[in-house]
């Protein structure tokens, strides 16, 4: 399966060091190695592949260095500046890793000017309808989510089997790796609640009470859940970015399948995870800064999801499984935006229907697999 990152991260190959990070199994290795040209992979978990690396031994006649979970070196960015600084491209250097290179990264500026970042997700609607139909990779998602593995195998009970060990790991190697936690059976439960709370905002004294911990510690939890590629936050929008940022979140799964629920949240959750992916990629191949919000006023109208670049405001949109009638509020908040696009995405329907005030009704399957960021 083709991931659509592949034909930009080859382009950047040939100037750039690129950085390609992601949750766990999410395909980050198989698209380095399915970039269609000759590769010289290591991976620095592998004592061989480790003293390669240390001794710089690699192939140099390979077009694309691929280091897997370099990140685990000390001292990383340093070694491969001095790399670039020395030898330049030919060959390219790929690097791949998940939670604990995506920190990392954020923090110093030792590769400043030598990188292009790019952060691999689930596979997105867009994606599989190049060799499924859109609605049936709309369902399957929201099944068994959109991980390569269980995705392809679209199998539920598997997938229940995949997704046990995916989040033991997770929380039992990745966050010891990154983090001195020790109640992780509190996270687990943190995680539960979570997943029955997908499209309302997160209240942080009502989870602090449930899990008999203060505030800070259910933030300081929920911060780590994000570096781990576990679940991402969709804030209110506001202007003044500070007043959003304290405002209570809502909190989406990158997997889908996760989700309890009815199939409302479940639809709703897998729009979110395309709308990441969209906003991620074309940040990643313009430079523009991108945000994903939702609105809510004084009388708690809400319209689920608000899409912007460089700030400013371009896609309302409101999600649901099968209401086909023109949401209130969505009539309501057009009023303060009146140049964006503004859609309502329906799971059970098949018709596309418009009115005067330009708000667009259409099936959430045809709008994801044309989704793009205008």
């Amino acid at each position: 399966m083709k991931r659509r990152l592949e034909k930009a991260i080859l382009k950047d190959l040939k100037s750039k060091i690129v950085l390609l990070s992601g949750p766990r199994q999410v395909g980050k290795t198989t698209l380095s190695r399915q970039l269609g040209v000759k590769y010289d992979y290591l991976n620095f978990d592998a004592a061989p592949d480790r003293k390669i690396i240390m001794h710089q031994e690699w192939d140099r006649h390979a077009p694309i260095i691929i280091l897997d979970e370099i990140h685990k070196m000390k001292k990383w960015k340093s070694w491969i500046k001095g790399v670039y600084d020395t030898e330049g491209i030919p060959p390219g250097l790929l690097l791949t890793g998940s939670a604990r290179m995506d920190v990392y990264r954020k923090g110093g500026d030792s590769l400043a000017g030598r990188h292009f970042n790019y952060r691999l997700l689930p596979v997105s609607i867009k994606e599989a309808a190049v060799f499924m139909p859109a609605e049936e990779a709309l369902e399957r998602i929201m099944q068994v989510g959109g991980f390569p593995e269980p995705f392809l195998k679209g199998e539920r009970t598997f997938y229940k089997r995949w997704r046990k060990q995916h989040l033991d790991v997770i929380l039992r190697e990745d966050l010891i790796d990154l983090e001195k936690v020790r109640d992780i059976k509190s996270i687990e439960l943190m995680v539960d609640m979570l997943r029955e709370r997908v499209g309302a905002p997160v209240s942080y004294s009502s989870l602090a009470t449930n899990l008999q911990v203060s505030v800070n510690t259910v933030k300081h939890w929920l911060q780590i859940l994000k570096n781990l590629y576990v679940i991402f936050p969709v804030r209110p929008y506001h202007k003044n970015i500070a007043r959003s940022i304290l405002k209570n979140s809502k909190y989406y799964f990158y997997d889908t399948g996760a989700v309890m629920g009815g199939d409302g949240a479940k639809l709703e959750n897998a729009v979110a995870c395309s709308l990441l992916s969209e906003l991620y990629y074309h940040e990643e191949t313009t430079g523009e800064r991108t945000s994903l919000c939702y609105l809510r006023d004084k009388e708690k109208r809400e319209v689920d999801f608000l899409v912007t670049v460089e700030r400013k405001p371009r896609q309302m949109i409101e999600v649901k499984w099968a209401d086909d009638t023109f949401s209130k509020n969505l009539l309501h908040f057009k009023r303060n935006f009146h140049q964006i696009e503004c859609l309502q995405l329906v799971g059970k329907t098949t018709r596309r229907k418009t009115r005067t005030h330009d708000i667009i009704l259409q099936p959430a399957g045809e709008y994801l697999k044309n989704i793009t960021i205008k």
